[in-house]
């Protein structure tokens, strides 16, 4: 039996077939960012709703024969497949048994598979007795026609959309937050409607002919602390109508309090909901800018080059400042950008992103860019460095350019003080009060450009001065006219942003001709 086990077991995990299946199912059932999950989520609610809408029908019409077969085949059938493939992807059995065999092969003990397999299969066994298993069978069984009663199990099929419908679930979360004060003020409310049911039910159950049975003293004491009062059981004696005044002050004060707990749950969830939804949306987008931090700098930015992007988000994990970030107008979310769960919640896979590295301090800048590129290499980080002496070490995290403000200021003051006209020049085309503005031109997006000299690119004709190529590490001033442009070269030019514009389009379109 063990051999058998073990053969299955290497068998299962040997193919390749069967694993990716079963994680693609895993991930369609699961994911929220899997592409596919959505149209599984759109016909199972479908599906719920057109059962659900026959249930209505038939109660006073015949049900065509054709919707019959949908609602019992259709419908049971597709409920069934989707019931198996979760109880299937709840747990792997094939992967411990192999662990086992390792071990014990490695121990010199007893291979236990028979042990493995029965801890899997309880496992699976469990998860059938949990509260979403359980609907999920409930929603099969109106498909048995014989057994007339069981087609009120359709209304566990609304259930159902508690897994499917995402603003349920938050609703459900908020409520789960607030499980010990919901708890006691259940228990607070059976506590009440026990008591008031047995006084009144002692008090009038003579003289109230209303009043025959426990049940209809609780039924009584039930409706008045709702507030609800259908009137068809009042109570006749003083006593009975004394105790009627001090319910209806306790419903009140308990639907108040529940009311208060439940909205105070809500507002705590608000501002997550929110940055939620922010994520979701940029995460649509081709590429977004993430900054992180809220200082000067990054107010700087903003100021002169906020417009340019449409897609960005500030990630701030000091509260004062996220709030006057919003204050300021800019999306902001309260998060920690150092923390791995943090950026992972980017698609990095499907969306370019650039983050922003611009908190003062360089530590925490060096456990952004580390967390970065452990999730994708091809983020692209834009780290602040305040130490000189940090810089090797933002070059070993992976940062692909380190910005050194200290540094910058300095020069820039030396050259106000020593040089003012050129520090105004610099200063104007920097902050775009100049006409003429600066650029650059990746060989790589315009690969017509590749392979042709200096002097072939024209730079007069358009009206652009030409400052220089990026070649890697190194920076060439003024080049020969006769140098070669190659595929990852930078070209950096000046010139009025006419000229700009018509040079990209000239060479966009020799490329796309």
């Amino acid at each position: 039996m063990n051999k058998i086990l073990l053969s299955i077991a290497l068998y299962l995990q040997r193919s390749k077939h069967y694993k990716s299946t079963k994680f693609f199912i895993y991930n369609l059932f699961n994911d929220p960012n899997n592409p596919y999950k959505k149209y599984v989520d759109i016909t199972i609610i479908f599906l719920i709703v057109t059962s659900v809408f026959i249930l209505i029908y038939e109660v006073k019409h015949r049900v065509p024969f054709w919707l019959d077969i949908y609602d019992i085949y259709v419908v049971s059938f597709i409920f069934s497949i989707e019931y198996l493939l979760r109880l299937w992807v709840h747990n792997d059995i094939s992967a411990p048994i192999v662990k086992e065999y390792k071990e014990s092969q490695f121990l010199q003990r007893p291979f236990r598979a028979k042990q493995i397999l029965k801890e899997g299969l309880l496992e699976k066994v469990r998860y059938m007795f949990t509260p979403s298993a359980l609907i999920d069978l409930l929603a099969i069984f109106p498909a048995y026609r014989p057994l007339r009663v069981l087609r009120i199990f359709v209304l566990f099929r609304v259930l159902k959309l508690l897994r499917y419908t995402k603003s349920i679930n938050q609703f459900m979360e908020v409520l789960s937050n607030k499980k010990f004060e919901l708890l006691t003020l259940l228990f607070l409310l059976f506590f009440v409607v026990m008591t008031a049911g047995i006084a009144i039910y002692v008090m009038e159950e003579e003289q109230n002919p209303n009043i025959d049975s426990l049940f209809d003293a609780l039924y009584w004491a039930l409706v008045t602390i709702s507030t609800v009062g259908y009137g068809d059981i009042s109570p006749v004696t003083p006593q009975g109508r004394s105790i009627s005044i001090l319910v209806i002050v306790l419903g009140i004060a308990m639907i108040s309090f529940a009311t208060s707990v439940i909205v105070s749950a809500f507002s705590e969830k608000l501002s997550e909901l929110k940055e939620n939804r922010i994520v979701e949306q940029v995460n649509k987008s081709k590429s977004f800018l993430l900054i992180c931090g809220y200082g000067q700098m990054t107010k700087m930015f903003l100021r002169q080059h906020g417009d340019a992007y449409e897609n960005y988000i500030i990630l701030e994990n000091t509260l004062e400042r996220m709030e006057q970030a919003r204050k300021d107008g800019y999306d902001t979310i309260h998060e920690d950008a150092s923390r791995y769960e943090t950026l992972s919640k980017f698609n990095a896979k499907h969306c370019e992103i650039t983050i922003l590295c611009l908190t003062s301090s360089d530590v925490e800048n060096i456990y952004i860019t580390l967390n970065a590129k452990s999730i994708s290499k091809n983020i692209k980080v834009i780290a602040r460095a305040n130490d000189s002496s940090m810089i090797s070490k933002f070059k070993h995290a992976g940062a692909d350019h380190i910005l050194m403000p200290n540094r910058v200021a300095n020069s820039m003051i030396h050259t106000a003080i020593t040089q003012p006209t050129m520090y105004k020049a610099i200063h104007a085309i920097l902050t775009g009060k100049s006409v003429a503005q600066m650029d650059e031109i990746r060989a790589y997006e315009y690969e017509s450009i590749v392979g042709k000299s200096i002097d072939a690119l024209d730079f007069k004709g358009t009206k652009l001065l030409f400052m220089g190529i990026q070649r890697g590490e190194h920076f060439i001033f003024n080049p020969l006219h006769s140098e070669i442009v190659r595929p990852n070269d930078i070209l950096l030019v000046m010139g009025k942003q006419i000229s700009l514009d018509y040079f990209k389009s000239r060479y966009k379109e020799v490329q796309n001709v």
